[in-house]
């Protein structure tokens, strides 16, 4: 699993790559089967397409709403409340040209910002404000994938179904609800082939965590709640405003999960601190890594590639519940009925703002790193891979520095590469470094 939500490795070649999907796209297109080396998320994405009758030379999305109706959609939206802090993260701290889009969870672009150049240029494929990416409507498109996938995902330039749009890269992540795990809608940055690295979804993926905290925590503050902003009106909604039910009060916090550096997570619930074995840690965390919940055979797969007997785990669930008490685990499929934040998500929160120091302080370690179950692995390589990533393109020499010093990274290569990039080839220290990066069999 790990990977394949990326467009490509570091150590590959995007070139070869653009042209090997681009004659596997042709072969598909002429017989209607995945051949060569296609990513299944892309794969299976144009075979959804075909059966959403999207025609590759043809289909330009639909622009669905304009004016009024599309500033009222916006006003209402509780992913209006996130909007000034992704234009401070993607929009005037954004590393290079690209488009910022937020679309709805339908795939309608809600706001689209940024490089007025490469704006300009999308207009002629209707990458506007209004316009439907959703897969039914355009076809494979990071936005659109994203969500028919509820993943984060990139799609790089020949990737994409239909050909008007493969000059372009994109990366996605859904936003959900942090209370309920709802998909709220999409964030997408797109542009030219640089932001299908994995930098560039390792950027997405930090700053849709910030968003989910900054609703997390607007929803903590009392201020009206981010589903429903007090005076406005749902689309779909009849008669007057809503008013949340929470008014004037300030809600409890909710629960705090911690799995970093731990052999089993800490869970502050309701004011009390409970201590989980190995196994309940890694539900909880799959369960909080996936809103829309799990059946017993996918929960089953991500414990143990051997032993995914839903027997198993509803055993397994009925101790945890016990152990929790009513009103957080619910069934059909498995979820949470309270999602609780994580400190990976802190984490993940200060690598999107910039505080990499703040970062690193909270990275006490690897994800669980006593746990072997294939999806707790994937989040643990998945956050290691994106530290490294953020922290390399972006972070200062002192703090680069710091980090390979980390008992945590000191032993990483890609750490102490990161390192000795930022350090005069001449100094003491570089000399150290290489000496490390040797020893370590780089």
């Amino acid at each position: 699993m790990s990977g394949t939500w990326n467009a490509w490795s570091w150590d590959a070649d995007p070139e070869a790559v653009c042209r090997d999907v681009a004659a596997a796209h042709e072969r598909f297109t002429d017989s209607g089967r995945v051949s060569g080396p296609v990513r299944a998320v892309v794969g299976e994405s144009w075979l959804r397409s075909v059966l959403h009758g999207v025609d590759p030379d043809t289909t330009v999305p639909r622009i669905e709403l304009t004016g009024h109706a599309l500033r009222d959609h916006r006003d209402a939206h509780p992913l209006a409340a996130a909007m000034p802090l992704l234009r401070r993260l993607l929009v005037d701290a954004a590393p290079g040209p690209q488009i910022v889009a937020v679309g709805d969870a339908s795939g309608r672009l809600m706001w689209v910002e940024g490089d007025h150049v490469l704006r300009a240029r999308a207009e002629a494929v209707h990458f506007v404000e209004g316009a439907n990416w959703h897969e039914r409507s355009a076809g494979t498109n990071a936005p659109g994938t994203a969500l028919a996938v509820d993943h984060e995902v990139q799609v790089f330039e020949s990737e994409h179904f239909a050909r008007g749009v493969q000059r372009w890269s994109c990366s996605a992540a859904p936003l959900h609800d942090p209370a309920t795990g709802a998909v709220l809608g999409v964030l997408d940055i797109t542009g030219e082939q640089h932001l299908a690295s994995p930098q560039a979804l390792a950027l997405v993926r930090t700053a849709a965590a910030a968003v989910e905290m900054e609703l997390r925590a607007l929803r903590l503050s009392g201020r009206p709640s981010p589903l429903r902003p007090t005076g406005t009106r749902a689309p779909g909604d009849e008669g007057g405003a809503h008013p949340s039910p929470d008014a004037g009060t300030v809600p409890s916090p909710g629960p705090v999960l911690r799995v970093l550096g731990r052999e089993g997570a800490g869970l502050v619930l309701d004011g009390r601190e409970v201590e989980l074995s190995i196994r309940h840690s890694e539900i909880l965390l799959l369960l909080a890594r996936s809103p829309r919940g799990l059946t017993g055979e996918e929960l089953g797969a991500r414990l143990h590639e051997r032993d995914a007997s839903p027997v198993t785990v509803r055993a397994e669930m009925s101790r945890l519940r016990r152990l929790l008490g009513p009103g957080m685990l619910a069934s059909r499929p498995y979820r949470l009925l309270r999602t609780p934040a994580t400190d990976i998500d802190e984490v993940r929160r200060h690598l999107a703002e910039g505080s990499y120091r703040r970062a690193l302080e909270l990275y006490s370690g690897p994800v669980l790193p006593r746990s072997e179950a294939p999806g707790v692995a994937e989040i643990r390589d998945g956050l290691q891979a994106e530290v490294c990533e953020v922290l390399g393109a972006n972070a200062p020499p002192s703090v680069l520095l710091a980090w390979s010093e980390d008992p945590e990274w000191r032993d990483d290569p890609r750490v102490v590469t990161a390192a000795l990039r930022s350090l005069d080839p001449g100094s003491p220290r570089h000399a150290a470094l290489r000496g490390r990066l040797h020893w370590l069999g780089r």
